[in-house]
Formats: structure tokens, C-alpha cells, sequence
């Protein structure tokens, strides 16, 4: 395993960060397909074996048993060996000061800890002043209850405003961005990148294999997620005629270097400056096969033919 420090904190992480979206006792809605404890245990347990030592949730996966589930896996872990992040957002209030401290409060509960290591917005919020929800942050930080805050998907400007306001007010700066980006969906080098790297700021992106379009032949799957989850089971669709071309190409470099598909989506996120992208991960041996993407080095040549029939995208992920 790698390791790299994010940002201007000092919170050393695992360059692979294990996602907790798939953990959590199952609903009604979304998250109909996700693994029980003692599956999700498995899988987090392992993790940590092979040297992950970061991990990403948030309150809302789940109805905040995601939170709970990773709280009981990891307390046999030395906590100041880990680093968890968890979000604020969806949820009454959104990024309001109240909401903010209530959220924080519930989240520590959950996940049975004293401190978060990275809260994250997980959207821009309309509705509360930016100075209002940085307020908020800054005294979760003083309290104790926080040691750095990030971002997730929002347009560049947005995120701008942030930084530039956290600066003003003389507060810390954000750490981390966690957004959307793989080779399929690459919106944010537009704005919202350039943004981040002006600001030193670490980006964690979510969905380097797409949804699992990145990491097998067959661009459809008849797995239970895409099934039943209804926002990441559709996801890429509407852009499939173009996407499936793409992913053929992943295809034909991972038979170059005799790897998966997957290694090759993750070792181009490096390539691209991510500094722990967000894996999803729901079964060991894929869990094992990830560890080898560390071995692939792409070259100009590789990139370029993994880029090129790009086609831009409609934005995803804002609101």
C-alpha cells in the first residue's frame, strides 16, 4: 500500500479509500442492496489487513447505519492510525448552523468515535450563507468535534467562494475535494479541478470505475445494484453509446499490461493527480485485485488513447 498526506493537514492516508456506501441495513429506497454487518465487517476488517487505513461514509447512506456498521468494524483499530470521513447535507437543514452541530453530534454517536477527521459538504447549499455554514465548521473544529473539513460535487465556482471565504475569515482550508471524475465522466477538469489544485486542496474522487462501466466487458450488468439502486443504476445511460467505446479501450490496455480493467481505471486516476480515490468495494477477491494497481505505469501513449473519444457530458451530480 501507498501512502500520501492531503492537503495542508496532517492526515496521512492510504492512497486507496475504502467507500462505505455499500454498508448499512437495507431500505425502501436507494439502498436496497447493500451488505449486512457481518458481510460489510468482512469487507472492512480485510481492508484495513491490506493497509487501508481510510475510510469514506456519510449520514445519509443508509439511514446512518452505514456510519454505524464501519464505527463497530473499526473499533479494534488504533484510532489515531484511521482516518474517517463522513458528510453533512442531506438532511433537515442542510448546511445550516444548527444542522451542521446536530448532524456532527448524531455522526459521533454512530460511528462511536470522539472525533470525525474530515467532515465533508456534501453539496453546495442555496438555502444558508456560505459564511454561516464556515462559522459552523470552524467551531466543530474548535469543539474538537472535527479536525478538517472537504467538499464533494459542486460547481468550481462554488467551491471557489468557499475557499476564498474560509480564507478571508481566517479559518483553516479545506482539505479534501471528494467529486465525481473517472474516465467517463470528466466534467470537472473544466473548473472545478483547477479549483482545488490553485487551493492545495487533495482530491478523493468518488466512482473511479463508473459504477462498475470501467471495470467489466459488458457496459449493463445484472447485478443487484444496478437493479435496485435508482440513481447509480442509471447513471451513465444516457451516454452509453459514446461510454461503451471508452471502456472498450480500458479493456485493451488492462490486456496490455496483463491487469483489470479496474487497475488501469485507478492507475489513471494517479496519473490525474487524485490523491486516494474512493473504491467501492463489496467482494474480497476484488478487494485483493485492487492492491495491484500500484504495478501499472501508464504511459503518454496509454493516456492519450484512453482520452481521446471524450465527449463532453451533461453535469451530474450538482443538485
Amino acid at each position: 500500500m501507498e501512502y500520501i498526506k492531503l492537503g495542508n493537514s496532517d492526515l496521512k492516508v492510504s492512497r486507496l479509500c475504502l467507500g462505505c456506501m455499500s454498508f448499512g441495513e437495507a431500505d425502501e429506497g436507494q439502498y436496497q442492496w447493500t451488505l449486512d454487518y457481518k458481510q460489510s465487517e468482512e469487507i472492512i476488517q480485510a481492508a484495513y489487513a491490506q493497509g487501508i487505513n481510510f475510510f469514506d461514509t456519510s449520514n445519509n447512506y443508509s439511514n446512518g447505519s452505514s456510519e454505524r456498521f464501519l464505527g463497530k468494524a473499526i473499533k479494534s483499530f488504533p484510532r489515531d492510525q484511521i482516518v474517517i470521513t463522513t458528510k453533512c447535507y442531506f438532511n433537515e437543514g442542510k448546511l445550516s448552523a444548527e444542522a451542521i452541530h446536530r448532524e456532527v453530534l448524531k455522526s459521533l454517536k454512530n460511528l462511536d468515535t470522539d472525533y470525525i477527521d474530515i467532515l465533508i459538504l456534501h453539496r453546495f447549499d442555496y438555502d444558508t450563507p456560505i459564511e454561516e455554514t464556515l462559522t459552523a465548521l470552524n467551531k466543530e473544529v474548535k469543539m474538537g468535534h472535527i479536525r478538517y473539513y472537504g467538499a464533494s460535487a459542486m460547481f468550481g465556482y462554488q467551491f471557489a467562494n468557499y475557499c476564498y471565504s474560509a480564507k478571508e475569515l481566517g479559518f483553516q482550508p479545506f482539505t479534501t475535494l471528494q467529486n465525481h471524475y473517472n474516465l467517463i465522466y470528466r466534467e470537472d477538469e473544466r473548473d472545478l479541478i483547477p479549483v482545488a489544485e490553485q487551493f492545495g486542496v487533495s482530491r478523493t474522487s468518488f466512482a473511479p470505475y463508473a459504477a462498475g462501466r470501467l471495470a467489466r466487458r459488458n457496459f449493463v450488468t445484472d447485478s443487484k445494484r444496478y437493479e435496485l439502486d435508482s440513481k447509480e443504476g442509471t447513471r451513465y445511460d444516457k451516454m452509453e453509446e459514446y461510454d461503451q467505446k471508452i471502456a472498450d479501450r480500458v479493456y485493451d490496455i488492462a490486456e496490455k499490461y496483463s491487469t483489470s480493467m479496474s487497475n488501469i481505471a485507478l492507475a489513471w486516476q494517479f496519473v490525474k493527480g487524485v490523491a486516494s480515490p474512493i473504491i467501492g468495494i463489496t467482494k474480497q477477491k476484488y478487494l485483493d485485485d485492487t492492491l495491484n494497481c500500484f504495478d501499472i505505469k501508464l504511459s503518454a501513449e496509454d493516456i492519450a488513447y484512453l482520452e481521446e473519444l471524450y465527449v463532453p457530458h451533461p453535469i451530474n451530480c450538482n443538485r
